[in-house]
């Protein structure tokens, strides 16, 4: 099966929780990594995802270490969605 990944950045202008953590995350810029299979057997590519990823901490913030987080892609659009209304 053929698989794709795809990377992007979020910035949050305030800190932001996720059901996956704990405490929020601080406000900044994140990468999001996005796993996507193709759909087999349709007449044109369509893919489906398989999983997403926020890199923490934020980018730019110097750190040793890096952590993939994976999360659900409907509780990084409702942070999203937070973050523009301002909430």
């Amino acid at each position: 099966m053929s698989e794709r990944t795809t990377e992007s950045e979020i910035t949050f202008s305030r800190p932001f929780a996720l059901s996956a953590l704990v405490v929020p995350l601080d406000a900044g810029t994140y990468r999001v990594i996005v796993d996507e299979e193709l759909i087999e057997g349709l007449s044109f590519p369509a893919y489906r995802r398989t999983a997403t990823h926020i890199e923490i901490p934020a980018v730019g913030v110097i750190i040793g270490t890096r952590q993939l987080l994976q999360v659900h892609p409907s509780d990084l659009e409702s942070a999203i969605k937070k973050d523009a209304e301002g909430k």
